[in-house]
């Protein structure tokens, strides 16, 4: 199945006789409230989720600034918003998809089959004022879904080093930071040894849209990534990189997540670290 689907083709499943159900996922680093922005307007029939209380657990020393919530919490807040193994989910947020990555893969890991995210967002949706917006808050029945986290792998942090000499570990942050140039969030600037560069900001157009797979192909080709090779990511706590995850789906090639990523790998004093463009 394909990962994203478009604002025409949302358009009409909406309408059919199997609708899915919508979460409205809008987060951004540093940002306003996701939810203020979702009572001024969401599509029709979605659910606000949390970013911060729902897809990621506490902070804290060793896991990273959005390690993984605990399963019961994740599907508590899925089941509220009318989630069911039986029944399919389209996810989006407004800006660069990240928070809508981050539900996917969660779902998706979580043992969801059939999820997707509205390509290019709130603003695909909206587009010349094709499709209307709601302030009805919805309140749907009750779903089933149950978590069976294991359903795409996930990387530690041990596991990301060696994949990165043994096959290939993506960073998904902007070239900058892989650099060690600046780094705004955590303690060390500097990159995992051995990963490569591949921002995930180039693996869609600028009005937030995926490239097309073979573009995309091509594109992880030239960073380095070779064919039946084992692929990892990371970015700087596990939203970001989620998106590169979805890049690469949407391309064909299947990626683990290190959740924890860099927050979590430089918090590590004994954690060994790479600056400058080439991997270390």
């Amino acid at each position: 199945m394909n990962a994203i689907i478009s604002a025409s083709e949302l358009a009409s499943v909406l309408s059919g006789e199997r609708p899915p159900v919508l979460l409205d996922v809008r987060w951004q680093l540093g940002g306003p409230l996701g939810r203020t922005a979702y009572e001024a307007g969401h599509l029709p029939g979605a659910v606000f989720i949390d970013l911060e209380e729902e897809l990621a657990g506490p902070a804290g020393e060793g896991r990273g600034r959005h390690p993984l919530p605990d399963p019961e919490v994740f599907g508590a807040a899925m089941r509220r918003a009318g989630v069911s193994d039986d029944r399919p989910v389209v996810v989006y947020d407004g800006g660069l998809g990240w928070g809508a990555a981050r539900a996917w893969w969660m779902l998706r890991w979580a043992g969801h089959e059939d999820v997707r995210v509205l390509d290019g967002g709130l603003a695909a949706w909206t587009v010349q004022g094709r499709h209307a917006l709601s302030t009805d808050v919805p309140e749907p029945a009750e779903g089933t879904f149950v978590p069976r986290p294991g359903a795409l792998p996930l990387l530690s942090a041990d596991d990301a080093a060696a994949l990165a000499r043994s096959g290939v570990l993506l960073d998904a942050r902007a070239g900058e930071r892989y650099r060690g140039e600046v780094e705004p969030m955590d303690p060390i600037a500097g990159h995992i040894p051995g990963a490569l560069s591949a921002p995930t900001t180039e693996n869609v157009t600028d009005d937030g849209r995926f490239r097309p797979a073979k573009v995309l192909r091509e594109r992880f080709a030239e960073v380095g990534v070779k064919p039946d090779a084992e692929v990892g990511v990371y970015c700087g706590s596990g939203v970001s990189g989620a998106h590169e995850v979805l890049a690469l789906a949407v391309a064909g090639i299947p990626a683990a997540l290190y959740v924890g990523s860099w927050s979590e790998w430089s918090a590590d004093p004994d954690r060994p670290v790479a600056t400058g463009a080439e991997p270390g």
